[in-house]
């Protein structure tokens, strides 16, 4: 029993820092009032560059390059619903449909449809004397973005709710126009916002060709990206919200992989395809019991016009 317990424990570790990457990005730009569907879109860019740099690169430095590419392809999304208005929610699909083509498109050009090449995963960190301990085992053996993504929810909570920069996003997402009179830059910090969601994003996205996989495939990053805008609604939009519903979320495509693994008697009564949808089934269930009871900021989704104030 213990041994299942670590091994779903450690295969939650193993895709809980790609999930909590793309929430907190998620949860950051809807704070400021921008509509961010184009997470998928934003993490296959970052997973893709990310491999296709760590081929002729340090794999740390193939991280960045994806980061970069998360954060392209946010300025995109800025571009259209800060500077020219456009629907959010349709700029976001229309990103992640480019996205889901492109890198198809370029993947199958340069490197066949299996995917890229093999690369050098980041490296895996063994803590002292921890491999020993039952259950604690779990944590050692892991990249250091896994840490990170333990660390992340915890500064972000402390940058939203004891910064000046903080509580002027928080505003910017609920009461832009009393942001203004104060002199600020509406638009200015929504931009800050969203090339901040890219930069995660992509970052979610490395993760996942670097440190889970050794490449990027056709299906990366498997519906993680909108996954991610589910546990930010769970989480109601805070970072430590983000922080336990990535866990849950994780937790369970962790149990989807053991039974399908570990049981697989199950596969001749249960059929493959509703292990596979088992993660977003649990997603539908959670937001079905959340209902109403959300704390979305109150100008989600609205342009800024200056002139209207």
């Amino acid at each position: 029993m213990l041994e299942v317990l670590e091994a779903l424990l450690s295969s939650t570790l193993e895709y809980f820092p790609a999930l909590v990457f793309a929430t907190l990005g998620a949860t950051l730009c809807e704070r400021s009032g921008v509509v961010n569907v184009g997470v998928e879109g934003m993490m296959r860019a970052g997973a893709f560059c990310a491999a296709v740099a760590a081929l002729s690169m340090p794999t740390p430095v193939g991280v960045l390059v994806g980061m970069l590419a998360g954060a392209g392809v946010a300025a995109v999304h800025g571009a259209l619903c800060i500077h020219w208005r456009s629907d959010q929610v349709v700029s976001g699909m229309a990103l992640n449909l480019v996205a889901t083509a492109g890198g198809t498109y370029l993947m199958e050009s340069l490197y066949g449809p299996n995917g890229t090449p093999p690369i050098q995963q980041l490296t895996r960190w063994h803590v002292p004397g921890l491999d020993a301990v039952p259950l604690l085992r779990v944590f050692s053996g892991h990249s250091a973005l896994t840490w990170l993504a333990l660390v992340l929810p915890f500064v972000f909570h402390a940058i939203f709710y004891r910064t000046p920069f903080g509580l002027r996003l928080r505003a910017v997402g609920d009461k832009p126009h009393a942001v203004a009179t104060l002199g600020l830059s509406v638009p200015g910090l929504r931009w800050l916002a969203v090339l901040g969601s890219g930069l995660l994003a992509g970052l979610g996205g490395a993760t996942l060709s670097t440190a889970v996989l050794d490449r990027f495939e056709q299906h990366t990053p498997a519906g993680l990206g909108f996954m991610a805008l589910a546990a930010m609604v769970f989480g109601r939009w805070t970072p430590l919200g983000a922080l336990l519903a990535a866990l849950f979320f994780s937790a369970g495509n962790a149990l989807r992989i053991g039974l399908a693994s570990s049981a697989p008697g199950l596969l001749e009564v249960i059929p493959q395809g509703f292990l596979l949808a088992l993660p977003y089934l649990l997603t539908l269930v959670l937001l079905g019991f959340q209902g109403r009871r959300t704390h979305a900021p109150a100008a989600l989704g609205t342009p800024y016009e200056q002139e209207s104030r």
